[in-house]
């Protein structure tokens, strides 16, 4: 497997947790249980999940009257791609080994 393969891989698994954090942390808010905590969320996001937290948000409806999901969740998906951007055009040659 090569370093790009590992990348979307890692990126798969960490969007379908983000997107089932969403569809969870949504179930538990209806049934008034422990919720899982925002920033939990967020890392989540941070860590390349941020594709599924906006489908999550968007998809079980939750927390989409929160400006700082509504504004946060999009500008580390941006943040996220600005940086696949800066990398892929850097002189220097990155590999995962």
């Amino acid at each position: 497997m090569n370093s790009l393969e590992l990348l979307l891989v890692y990126l798969g698994i960490m969007n379908i947790i983000s997107f089932l954090a969403m569809g969870s942390d949504k179930r538990k808010a209806k049934r008034n249980a422990f919720r899982t905590p925002e920033s939990i969320l967020f890392i989540l996001a941070v860590m390349g999940g941020s594709i599924g937290s906006i489908l999550g948000m968007y998809i079980f409806r939750h927390k989409t009257k929160h400006w700082y999901f509504v504004v946060g969740m999009p500008m580390i998906l941006l943040l996220q791609i600005a940086l696949v951007v800066a990398v892929k055009m850097s002189p220097i040659e990155v590999l995962f080994r």
